[in-house]
């Protein structure tokens, strides 16, 4: 490889494939972006696989239109050249005077190694990039993490190791759980990693060369001047699609991609999605609740997982935090609240409410019971003792409540209990809340990433119904997935649910429903019609789990059954906020 460039344009000195010698005797290459004046600077560093050197606007084309139609300004403010996917952009950050450093993880893009995502080596790369940056003569010591998704994630697991320069992190909409938010949801194997890896890791991978892309800015290949065969590109990299498909259960290979929270004391500002269901509100809520840092603050908006990180609300909070702990300036960050929730409402509307803690103190805990003899929902217990069937791959047994009489606010963690049986030994649960106008029109949201996403979803495999006491809440469902648990066809077991957390405002005349599926949450069986989408949103986006290897028809295309009985009545444990009205 060339060696490193340096050149100053844009009122920026950069730095192109700065070298950082690994404790492995491995270098890694970084991008290195710094103002031009004189003196030592706060520094903003990533680590990850998508390529430092590939243009946002060329390689995630759908998302920079729909990220320009939300965000016009974005199109003003710099030149853009520099823009990366689920990135700060450069010339925005280092005219406050930041240095912005961008690594290209082992065996991505410029960067030589063997390719194992999120593994203990990326970690322990990170580790060493921070400290690097943390001593460079244009450091001023003080080292912050910034970034969505990928970005974000891996902030969790690094923040762990207690870098000595790691002064603050921002977790957008990064999950936390490998196995839990990412690989398997409810014990399922979710599609993402098989076609996420296909679509997004695979063609920036170092040694592609001359076969992929080239950066806009310095002509380069993006993934390294090195040019592989598809072979030796293969025995290059951990072929994750195949270790999650393998791995049905919890063990060392999950367990060193998930981060000791304990460990953590690191200021963190955690921000999730309500309409991220299948990959990252939950990680948000868990490690804002578990990190043993003192000083950290959670807020939750809705839109795509990009809007807000580049829009007129999410940046300036971004710069606002990190100008207090990396610069020391007065912000007034001393007086933003713990929490910060944009509170939904039909229609995209959001209200922005401060609170003190999550979940939200004054919360009432209310039991919404499914009724069987009219696939009614309310607070009020059955006496039918039933049993209803439906077939897994339709569209499930729908339970709603009547027209609300005054407005209904639900926010926070959400469990259901059931109970079911099956004509095999096993079965995959698919819950989804949703909410209905008064003409009966399923109300839906832009989510993180997919524009019609519905209020809430859970999933559970029932032979994963497995629960550990001590972690376990009523309204946050702890399964263990340690160990298999087959179901004996036709005998009802009793089942808790984990819905992942939602906000929203059920308006006076709005229905709400649990519905109870065997298969995805589709909206209504159509894609929606988005230029260049990367994939097909049926309304949980690439978050699907159709694999026949971890769900054969022979066991999972069948009959369940929802079973009411005297002592064991089905019910969704639903988070009520009283109206401060009433």
């Amino acid at each position: 490889m060339k060696q490193m460039k340096q050149e100053t344009r844009d009122e920026m000195i950069i730095q192109w494939d700065a070298p950082i010698l690994m404790s492995d005797g491995l270098t890694l290459r970084a991008d290195v972006f710094r103002p031009m004046a004189e003196g030592k600077f706060p520094v903003i560093i990533t680590y990850g696989p998508y390529a430092k050197g590939l243009h946002f606007q060329e390689g995630y084309k759908s998302h920079w239109a729909r990220l320009t139609k939300s965000v016009p300004a974005l199109l003003t403010r710099t030149s853009n050249k520099y823009q990366n996917w689920e990135l700060v952009d450069p010339e925005n950050w280092v005219r406050d005077n930041y240095i912005i450093i961008r690594v290209d993880s082992r065996g991505a893009g410029r960067s030589p190694g063997m390719m194992d995502c999120w593994s203990a080596q990326e970690t322990q790369d990170f580790h060493e990039c921070i400290e690097w940056a943390g001593t460079q003569s244009w450091s001023n010591g003080k080292v912050g993490l910034n970034g969505i998704s990928y970005y974000a994630m891996n902030q969790w697991t690094v923040a762990a190791t207690k870098p000595k320069h790691l002064s603050a992190i921002c977790m957008w909409e990064g999950s936390s759980d490998y196995y839990r938010e990412l690989a398997r949801h409810g014990g399922i194997l979710c599609d993402f990693l098989d076609t996420w890896y296909k679509r997004q890791v695979l063609g920036v991978q170092h040694g592609v060369g001359d076969r992929g892309s080239k950066s806009i800015v310095t002509n380069e290949p993006i993934a390294g001047p090195l040019n592989l065969n598809d072979e030796e590109l293969k025995n290059n990299r951990l072929e994750i699609d195949t270790e999650v498909l393998n791995r049905e259960f919890i063990d060392d290979y999950y367990l060193a991609r998930m981060p000791d929270f304990s460990q953590i004391d690191v200021p963190l500002l955690s921000t999730a999605n309500w309409g991220g269901q299948g990959l990252h509100p939950r990680g948000n809520y868990e490690g804002y609740l578990r990190a043993s840092s003192k000083q950290k603050w959670l807020e939750v908006h809705g839109d795509t997982h990009f809007t807000h990180f580049y829009s007129e609300y999410g940046e300036p909070l971004q710069k606002k935090f990190f100008a207090h702990f990396l610069k020391g300036e007065n912000t007034g960050w001393e007086n933003q609240p713990a929490v910060s929730l944009n509170i939904r409402w039909p229609g995209e509307k959001f209200v922005l409410r401060a609170e003190n803690e999550w979940p939200i103190a004054r919360t009432q805990w209310t039991k919404f019971y499914l009724h069987p003899e009219n696939l009614g929902l309310s607070p009020d217990m059955p006496i039918s003792e039933k049993t209803l069937g439906y077939q897994t791959m339709a569209d499930g047994l729908r339970f709603m409540t009547p027209p609300m009489s005054k407005d209904l606010e639900i926010t926070g963690p959400l469990a259901a209990k059931i109970w079911v049986s099956s004509k095999t030994n096993d079965a995959d649960l698919f819950l989804v809340l949703g909410v209905y106008d008064p003409d009966g029109k399923e109300v839906v949201f832009v989510g993180s990433n997919d524009p019609r996403t519905p209020v809430g979803l859970g999933w559970l495999r029932a032979s994963h119904r497995k629960l550990d006491p001590k972690k376990s809440t009523p309204y946050r469902p702890w399964h263990t997935h340690d160990e298999k648990l087959p179901l004996t066809p036709n005998k009802a077991e009793e089942l808790d649910v984990e819905i992942w957390p939602t906000s929203i405002v059920v308006p006076q005349g709005y229905r709400l429903a649990l519905t109870i599926r065997g298969k995805d949450y589709e909206f209504d069986g159509t894609a929606a019609p988005i230029p260049n989408a990367p994939f097909p949103m049926k309304g949980v986006g690439p978050f699907t789990h159709t694999n026949p290897i971890d769900r054969p028809p022979q066991i999972f295309n069948t009959t369940n059954y929802l079973h009411f009985s005297e002592g064991s009545m089905p019910y969704v444990l639903l988070p009520i906020i009283p109206s401060t009205s009433s």
